[in-house]
């Protein structure tokens, strides 16, 4: 039978401790269904040349090895699916004393090179080779303010990246406002006072650059506490109430002009209310203007209001007011593109030459994932990788973790979900029919010699000794075995319980 992967890992790490007084370590591999037959007559030829050695000593210990290789060789009763790995050699450390040894394995993979040598040590490589994750997942959860970029391999998660996009936490809650009784007019419900607006009303509005008016939809309403009211006085003795970072368009106060309209060739500026002045004048539209004759401001605690526009400005009071909000938006748009730019970027410099990478997950909130495929922002090769997003509200470490455990069905044949379902198994079993589980190594020992374990479980922490003993007592009575790491929190767990438990055929 083939060996596990957790087997291959034991062997080489006490094959590796070997080192040969000379060239007389030998590594034999006989790829996946290649005539072991032909590897023995080589084997054998070996012997003339080996006999060429001048040191006797070193003749003896390659000659006796190769003697024993072919012995092994001619007693396997068939030629194993995975090829066959065989290592020999006199391992003595002491000059003069022999010892002998021969391991001879069924790797976990097939053997895809055939391989004769004689050295100070046994090539390993290729098994080596055979315990590396052969395919990793990228990971990606995002939001507009941060991201975490990461790699699943095997059973290990790994943040490699964090980045932050700068994009402000609020865009516009508590910018610009009006007083509440500020007159707006609203399709289907004419002039209304702005508190009585609704998201999705469409609102008197002005097109600066196209200089015609049009009715423009709310997308978003806020009420906003702010420590100062500014009280425009127009001169027509109307007024207009506002915070003062709220933006009106007044005409350039460096043009000399004295006409009551204005046209494409005057300059309009865009000032907050605190820096209006006494003389300046407001915009109607591009055909009318009106002067500002007096400012006040009071302190105190007032309750206003901001809305936000699809686009261009809004009439307050028949002024046209700048839709602040939708600068703000357009700012922290340009933001949020910036930063989809360098994730991309990132994963490229991450992933886009690594031949391992079997797919890609993105998780993060509905809209910005999905505002980061659409955009198609990663290149075509990465793009096609993407195996799935997922919804999850975490950005960080604990979002990697938590897209891991939502892409469980795409991550079937994933050794962690696979590790992760066989421990919910065991506890879930464990809490609701504990006369079919067993931990500790007394008990389960017994139940094994019992014949009563249907699949015992070890974790790869455990004294090996142990392992090996339980292992070979499993393998006599037909129990499954399952190698358990500490990689995830179950399997933590499950060691902390003892390393040790068997889920059982029968009550025992």
């Amino acid at each position: 039978m083939a060996i596990s992967k957790y087997e291959l890992e034991i062997l080489l790490e006490e094959l590796s401790k070997h080192k040969g007084r000379h060239t007389e370590l030998i590594t034999v591999y006989i790829p996946a269904d290649y005539d072991a037959v032909s590897v023995q007559k080589q084997i054998e030829a070996e012997k003339s040349t080996a006999k060429n050695i001048k040191s006797s000593s070193t003749r003896k210990n390659v000659v006796d090895a190769l003697d024993k290789i072919v012995r092994y060789i001619k007693d396997l009763k068939r030629n194993p699916e995975n090829g066959m790995a065989i290592f020999c050699g006199n391992i003595s450390k002491i000059e003069g004393q022999d010892d002998l040894q021969i391991w001879g394995i069924e790797p976990p993979m097939p053997l895809k090179s055939r391989l004769y040598r004689c050295d100070k040590e046994f090539v390993l490589d290729a098994l080596k080779e055979m315990l590396e994750v052969s395919e990793i997942y990228a990971l990606l959860v995002m939001d507009r303010k941060e991201a975490a970029i990461g790699i699943l391999e095997g059973k290990r998660i790994e943040v490699l990246q964090k980045m932050t996009s700068g994009v402000p936490s609020k865009v516009r809650a508590g910018g610009q406002c009006l007083s509440p009784d500020t007159t707006v007019v609203v399709q289907d419900k004419g002039k209304i006072f702005i508190n009585e607006v609704a998201v999705g009303d469409d609102i008197s509005s002005y097109h600066m650059d196209k200089e015609h008016d049009f009715y423009n939809k709310v997308l978003k309403r806020w009420e906003v506490e702010k420590n100062l009211l500014y009280i425009i006085i127009l001169e027509d003795n109307s007024t207009i109430e506002c915070s003062s970072d709220h933006l009106f368009f007044i005409y350039d106060r460096n043009n000399n002009w004295s006409k009551n309209k204005i046209t494409r060739t005057i300059k309009v500026d865009k000032i907050p209310a605190e820096e209006l002045k006494t003389g300046d004048y407001l915009l109607k539209n591009f055909g009318e203007k009106i002067a500002i004759k007096d400012i006040k401001i009071k302190k105190g605690k007032f309750n206003l209001i901001d809305i936000e526009v699809q686009c261009g400005e809004f009439f307050a009071n028949d002024v046209v007011v700048h839709n602040s909000s939708q600068r703000f938006h357009r700012i922290t748009e340009g933001l949020t593109k910036e930063f989809y730019k360098r994730i991309a970027d990132e994963m490229k410099n991450l992933f886009y030459e690594n031949k391992k990478l079997k797919g890609i997950l993105i998780g993060g909130p509905i809209p910005t994932k999905d505002e980061f495929l659409d955009g198609e922002y990663l290149p075509t090769l990465l793009q096609k990788k993407v195996l799935g997003k997922i919804d999850i509200g975490g950005s960080d470490e604990s979002g990697l973790k938590e897209l891991v455990e939502k892409s469980q069905d795409i991550l079937a044949n994933q050794e962690i979900v696979y590790e992760k379902k066989l421990m919910e198994k065991f506890f879930e079993t464990l809490g609701e029919k504990p006369d079919f589980v067993v931990y500790k190594e007394s008990p389960v020992r017994k139940a094994l010699e019992y014949g009563a374990v249907d699949t015992l479980l070890l974790s790869k922490d455990c004294d090996r000794n142990i392992i090996k003993e339980l292992k070979k007592i499993a393998d006599d009575t037909g129990a499954k075995v399952e190698m358990v790491s500490t990689d995830t929190e179950e399997g933590r767990q499950f060691f902390n319980l003892s390393g040790i438990g068997a889920l059982l055929r029968f009550k025992f």
